[in-house]
């Protein structure tokens, strides 16, 4: 039980922050985990759970697949990318922050379809990708950084 007091989410982000500070094309990764992550849950739970969230099936697979081509573009950057990550680490950053304001969007127009727990599932969603968008473009921003 001790193990599990000293265990803190602060240290955990401030690990992840210092390897992303000292190996800046991790971020691609992280980005990469996630948006995988984004279409397991969408095609996994959410579409056969569609009657539990409210969100039409239509909207969750087109959702699903703006993920996984998210995933297969991080994932590429990350392992393909030499030097020269900025500009592709901007262009996820505007996809994933106009992937939020889709999502806001279409929760704004479904919301009378949507469940409690729909509602739940997608501003945490919202919350998630816009840190890691702001974790983004502090990247991009930081002077000392070698592209």
């Amino acid at each position: 039980m001790k193990d599990w007091e000293n265990f803190k989410i602060e240290k955990l982000i401030d690990t992840l922050l210092t390897k992303i500070n000292t190996h800046p094309k991790i971020i691609f990764l992280v980005d990469g985990l996630g948006a995988l992550l984004t279409t397991l849950l969408l095609l996994g739970i959410l579409i056969p759970l569609q009657e539990f969230f409210g969100m039409p099936k239509n909207i969750l697979i087109i959702l699903s697949l703006i993920a996984l081509a998210f995933a297969v573009y991080s994932f590429c950057c990350y392992f393909f990318l030499e030097r020269n990550w900025k500009p592709f680490l901007f262009g996820i950053s505007i996809a994933n922050f106009f992937y939020c304001c889709l999502t806001l969007s279409l929760v704004y127009c479904c919301f009378a379809e949507l469940t409690g727990l729909g509602v739940t599932y997608f501003l945490l969603e919202l919350m998630v990708v816009m840190g890691l968008v702001m974790m983004e473009w502090k990247l991009i921003k930081a002077e000392n950084m070698l592209s």
